[in-house]
Formats: structure tokens, C-alpha cells, sequence
């Protein structure tokens, strides 16, 4: 029997395609450096403004002035507001993602969602309407923590009553990886859906496609 317990999957490019696509599109449109938006996200860190929207702490009208202003001073002045509908276009779910989420179910597993998000616009509720799918949702702007604080992880286990190790963790960012696995979680980095399911499906021992 699968020691593993429950599955827990990151939204945006993972269960959802993934919204760093829309921004290199977009920096590519701009003519800007490949890569600026993240290292404006992570050179500011937990008190710049991408990290305050997604724990909550800023609505989304204050945050396009707020990262504005941030990625100026970084060298590369960007629209926020143009990124941001860019990415609620590009923010649809994955049916393969989805099928998997429902063999898991079946198979007596639990499933949690787990992301970092915001409120206010069309991804936040393409976001909730995926809330029927998992048997835990965990929003960062809802709970005020985001990855890759481990608090938010062991707030997940706790809400699916597992242990870390006895989870699977799936996200498409280095860093969220790393520091689950720091807790005792086994990670999957999801390049794309079929490399991923073919990756769980290993690790589980038991087929995610939907019986024909």
C-alpha cells in the first residue's frame, strides 16, 4: 500500500497553464530583458508589492501603481494592470490535470489545492470555481501566508490531516519545491502536464487517465 496520503497541487502552472507564460509574452512584446517581472518579484521580497497582493495585504487597484513603480526603479517600466488581464486570459484549466485530480479522489486519497493568489479580478474566480475539484483549498491572499513560507505548507497538511511526508507536492517553481521538500514532502516540478502526470503516476502506482 502507497504510504502517500494526499496530493496537493499548485493552480497556476500546474492545474491551470501557467501565467509566467503570459508574462514572457508580455516582456517580449515590451522589448524588455526576459525575466525582469520575476526578479522585480523576488529582489523586493516579502514586503514588495507582489507578495503583499498575494498574502491579502494589498488590493489589486494599489497594487498596479505600487509594482509600477517597483519595476521602474528596476530599469524596465511595465503596466501592471495590462499584465495582469493577460494573465486572467491565459489562466485555463488543464482537462488531463483535472481527470487526474478525480482517479486520485477515487482512489480514497485526499487532494488539496495550494496557491498563491490574489482577489479582484477573473483569475481570482477562475481560481474558485476550481474549488469543487479538491478536498482542501488554500488561497495565500486568504490564509495570509505564500509559498514559500513553510507555514503555509503545514497549514495544508493540517487542513488535510496528513503528515508532510505523507504528501505529494506539486508545483512548476524551483523554490516552492524546495522548501516543501524541506518539510518531508515529495515533489514533482511540472514542466508540463504529461511529464508531471507521467511523474505521479510513478509515484502513486496507479493509473490518472479516466477508465475509457
Amino acid at each position: 500500500m502507497s504510504r502517500y496520503r494526499a496530493v496537493i497541487f499548485d493552480l497556476g502552472g500546474v492545474v491551470m497553464d501557467s501565467p509566467l507564460h503570459a508574462i514572457a509574452a508580455y516582456e517580449r512584446e515590451l522589448g524588455i530583458p526576459p525575466g525582469h517581472v520575476n526578479r522585480v518579484v523576488v529582489t523586493t521580497g516579502p514586503s514588495g508589492a507582489w507578495s503583499r497582493l498575494e498574502r491579502g495585504e494589498l488590493a489589486l487597484e494599489a497594487f498596479f501603481e505600487a509594482f509600477d513603480a517597483e519595476c521602474r526603479e528596476a530599469g524596465h517600466a511595465i503596466s501592471a494592470r495590462e499584465m495582469m488581464r493577460r494573465i486572467g486570459d491565459h489562466s485555463k484549466p488543464r482537462p488531463p490535470m483535472l481527470d487526474a485530480i478525480a482517479c486520485i479522489r477515487a482512489r480514497g486519497l485526499r487532494t488539496a489545492a495550494l496557491t498563491n493568489n490574489w482577489k479582484g479580478d477573473a483569475t481570482g474566480r477562475r481560481t474558485e470555481s476550481l474549488g469543487r475539484h479538491f478536498d482542501v483549498f488554500v488561497e495565500s491572499a486568504v490564509v495570509g501566508l505564500r509559498k514559500p513560507d513553510p507555514r503555509i505548507y503545514e497549514y495544508a497538511c493540517g487542513e488535510l490531516d496528513v503528515e508532510a511526508r505523507e504528501a505529494v507536492f506539486l508545483d512548476d517553481i524551483g523554490r516552492n519545491l524546495k522548501a516543501a521538500r524541506a518539510l518531508g514532502m515529495t515533489t514533482i516540478k511540472v514542466e508540463d502536464a504529461e511529464q508531471a502526470l507521467g511523474e505521479l503516476t510513478a509515484v502513486l502506482g496507479f493509473s490518472l487517465r479516466p477508465a475509457a
